[in-house]
């Protein structure tokens, strides 16, 4: 019998999004601008777009069908990726021009803003991994824009009293969005969540869609690491850097793979989230990777964490503390990404011939990482806390992970 969750839907979803988007609209009205460009920025606008489409790529087609590996699950996976990721692109281009705002009262819009609210909005996709196919839209609306509030005000925090540079501060997002999605999964863990959900495993076709979103996130996480860095030789040394590391970390994955298998088999969704921890990882220091050689040292340190993460931490952390995190986002983002804040330090470190400044350094990057760490965690804790409601109906253990719940389908209809 499919399940009658239409009125939890009709009720709640649709008068939020409406609403949202009617604000959304208002304050684009009143704030929002084309940024007037001239002809150098014409030039430049045919180079940076194929970028902002990889991104676009990796956020609609790579999130969203790595999330389609439960095998009842394929189109609530994609669909709501896609439901999540737009809603919290338009939040964060209104939070990032609040500064702009403050000055001038007027948001200017390029593609640059646009691709850099995408990446506020990616934290949320990672965090939503961690709960996936336990929540509904609602609560997914809600976590998207609580979220990419607190990343916003993060990003805000360490640019005013740090003075990190944008691009340090928004490739941070592995770290938060991966802290974040424990909180959530860990105060919204449900009973049952031991011995297994009767839906949460995956077959042939799931697993294909899968490792599907899993390549496009490997082919176009060069752009993703590279698209804000200014000059082109950086963005060139980037692009270069994030490439090894992802290659080095297939490899290593791979190999790994097979070694931690009883069987000596290939896992194919553990496959999916540790052949990227490399991308992950150079992206949090991508600033001060510059021999390629480094790129490679990290790419598989990061996929050694991730496979260990994934076979060992996450099972640890569903029977010690009640944490459910169902992609197993804190090894395939939080450690590498952890793993890329510690090279940066590092490399940093190495590069300075002052000591002084070195050890302010040091100073001044532990305190980033203190800020993402203790916002990630406290927003966490308070939209974990808000989103268990029970106001939003959350679906009951036996419909997790079931589109039915959700979608309609004409040969599942019930007959009255």
């Amino acid at each position: 019998m499919a399940p009658q969750y239409a009125p939890s839907l009709r009720s709640r979803l649709a008068p939020l999004l409406l609403i949202l988007q009617t604000g959304f609209i208002i304050i684009a009205a009143l704030c929002f601008e084309n940024k007037e460009t001239n002809k150098p920025d014409r030039k430049s606008f045919f180079h940076f777009y194929p970028e902002f489409q990889d991104v676009n790529v990796m956020m609609i087609l790579g999130f969203g069908f790595l999330c389609t590996f439960p095998v009842r699950y394929g189109f609530s996976g994609s669909g709501f990726n896609l439901l999540v990721a737009i809603i919290a692109t338009q939040w964060a281009l209104i939070l990032n021009g609040l500064d702009s705002w403050y000055n001038t009262k007027i948001i200017r819009i390029d593609l640059k803003s646009i691709v850099k609210a995408e990446l506020c909005a990616v934290s949320a996709l990672i965090s939503i991994g961690s709960v996936l196919g336990k929540t509904n839209p609602v609560q997914l609306t809600l976590i998207a824009l609580l979220e990419v509030t607190g990343f916003a005000l993060n990003e805000w925090l360490l640019q005013t009293l740090l003075k990190v540079q944008p691009p340090n501060s928004i490739m941070l997002l592995h770290v938060f969005g991966a802290l974040f999605g424990l909180m959530l999964t860990w105060i919204l863990y449900r009973d049952g969540s031991k011995q297994g959900f009767e839906k949460e495993t995956f077959d042939k076709k799931s697993g294909l869609f899968s490792m599907l979103g899993a390549v496009f996130l490997w082919m176009f996480w060069p752009s993703f690491n590279s698209v804000l860095v200014g000059d082109d030789q950086t963005r060139l040394e980037a692009v270069c850097s994030t490439y090894l590391s992802l290659a080095v970390s297939a490899v290593t994955a791979a190999a790994l793979a097979v070694l931690s298998s009883p069987r000596g088999k290939f896992n194919p969704i553990q496959m999916q989230s540790c052949i990227l921890a490399g991308g992950a990882a150079v992206g949090v220091s991508v600033s001060v990777v510059q021999q390629p050689w480094e790129a490679m040292a990290l790419g598989f340190t990061a996929a050694i964490l991730s496979t260990l993460g994934y076979r060992y931490l996450k099972t640890h952390l569903l029977i010690a503390f009640e944490c459910h995190d169902t992609c197993s986002v804190l090894s395939t983002h939080g450690l590498p990404g952890l793993l890329g804040w510690l090279a940066q330090l590092v490399l940093q470190i190495k590069y300075c011939d002052d000591h002084t400044v070195a050890v302010r350094f040091a100073v001044f990057h532990i305190c980033t990482l203190f800020i993402t760490v203790s916002l990630s965690l406290s927003m966490g804790i308070i939209t974990a806390f808000l989103v268990k409601w029970t106001f939003w109906r959350p679906q009951q253990n036996k419909k997790c992970f079931d589109d039915q719940a959700f979608w309609e389908f004409p040969n599942l209809v019930v007959r009255k």
